[in-house]
């Protein structure tokens, strides 16, 4: 039986990844225009904990609520933070990490670092639409300068896929998304306070529109709520965005909620049948699904 373990992006796109007990981990690339159908099947387990590629199974296969965000276990989470970047529990990290400045939309603009070896794939597995560089250092100096850019540029470090995800289908042209990065690059550049030991980088605007698929995004029509057994997801795949599926109906399937579900192959025919929420406006503030 393999586990669904969400979607994983690389410079060829994105695919879903899968883990198999004793077989472990393996990958179906996904291509749009193309038809996507799959069924839940038993209950959803915690995935366990991934550590340097590779994924180590919840020892206890707990069940996880389906409408969860993160597909851990309140134990594996813990045991997951406790050695984590994104936490701040691994400031010892020896690699060479990369300040960014990414685009979601008109005014949705958020800094973040990432290690210089994963290269685009952190801004692509967030739906970052637009992105540029601002420098590259140390971990500390970079997470000192993230933290300089969130409080002289009033920019988050998290903006929720509910606000992404609404705007996707009706983005401005490269060039007015090129210009409002180089503006905020221009000013980032200029704050005071900024790691010495932080290499400075030109600003150099890339874009994803292509490797989204971005290009007649149907508007969202409905949001998948949550996997049920036996329950259904059917249609034409037409375009991706961080962890979010886009079908040619205008429905969205967030896939950190497939993560944990054993998912078989269904009828390519078949309707959609788990619970779809309408889109609605996106929320003030977080919903926890980051």
């Amino acid at each position: 039986m393999w586990s669904c373990t969400g979607v994983r992006w690389s410079p060829d796109g994105p695919a879903l990844t899968w883990y198999g007990p004793g077989r472990g981990s393996r990958s179906s690339p996904l291509r749009y225009g193309r038809a996507l159908a799959f069924r839940a099947e038993g209950v959803r387990r915690c995935t366990g904990v991934r550590r340097a590629g590779r994924l180590t199974p919840c020892p206890g296969g707990r069940e996880i609520p389906a409408g969860a965000g993160r597909d851990q276990c309140a134990e594996c989470a813990r045991l997951d933070r406790s050695f984590s970047v994104a936490a701040d529990t691994n400031a010892a990290d020896p690699r060479t990490y990369r300040v960014y400045l990414a685009w979601f939309g008109p005014g949705l603009t958020k800094a973040g670092i990432t290690a210089e070896e994963r290269g685009p794939v952190r801004l692509l597995e967030q739906g970052a639409v637009a992105y540029c560089w601002l420098g590259r250092g140390p971990l500390m100096a970079a997470r000192r300068t993230e933290e300089v850019l969130r409080a002289g540029l009033g920019v988050p470090d998290r903006i929720p896929y509910a606000r992404k995800r609404a705007v996707r289908d009706r983005l401005p042209p490269f060039a007015e998304r090129r210009a409002e990065l180089a503006a905020l690059h221009a000013r980032a550049a200029a704050l005071p306070g900024r790691a010495e030991t932080l290499e400075t980088l030109p600003c150099e605007v890339a874009d994803h529109t292509e490797a989204f698929g971005l290009a007649g995004l149907p508007r969202p029509a409905g949001v998948v709520a949550g996997l049920t057994a036996g329950g259904t997801v059917a249609g034409v795949l037409a375009g991706a965005a961080g962890p979010d599926l886009h079908f040619a109906d205008g429905l969205v399937v967030d896939t950190r909620l497939l993560s944990g579900w054993v998912l078989a192959a269904a009828d390519p025919a078949a309707r959609t049948s788990v619970p779809v929420v309408p889109v609605a406006e996106p929320p003030a503030e977080p919903d926890g699904l980051f």
